[in-house]
């Protein structure tokens, strides 16, 4: 028994739609934002996420690395941009914006965020969007 032409059609369509949703999902990173206070583990949890032990390489906003060895530990540890990105060489599918949390009585950072979280929001670009909050 042979196909019809509308069934070879409709075969052809759903293997055009396979084939793009596969080079979507090549291309596309999923951006997400995780909140917590400094030293809490959030890049612990991001490397579970990830399925790695390995140190995220941290990019600033014109995509140049962050060399962290430079960086004071005890004076930098638990400072973070919400801009800066963070990305594990194993899994590039997913970029990693850590924000320090909010602590009490400061609105600050929770007005980082809510800024971080309109300019992404309005982007054009659906790869720079925000896609997850953690």
């Amino acid at each position: 028994m042979s196909l019809s032409n509308t069934e070879l059609q409709g075969a052809g369509d759903i293997e055009r739609q396979r084939m793009r949703a596969q080079n979507i999902r090549r291309r596309t990173q999923f951006r997400v934002l995780i909140i917590g206070r400094a030293n809490a583990g959030k890049t612990t949890i991001l490397q579970r996420v990830c399925n790695t032990t390995e140190q995220p390489k941290i990019f600033n906003q014109m995509g140049h690395e962050i060399d962290l060895s430079e960086l004071n530990p005890t004076a930098q540890r638990g400072e973070h941009d919400i801009e800066n990105e963070m990305i594990f060489e194993s899994n590039k599918a997913f970029v990693f914006h850590d924000s320090r949390g909010f602590e009490a009585g400061r609105t600050s950072e929770l007005d980082k965020v809510k800024g971080f979280l309109q300019k992404l929001s309005s982007n054009s670009n659906l790869r720079d969007h925000l896609h997850v909050i953690w």
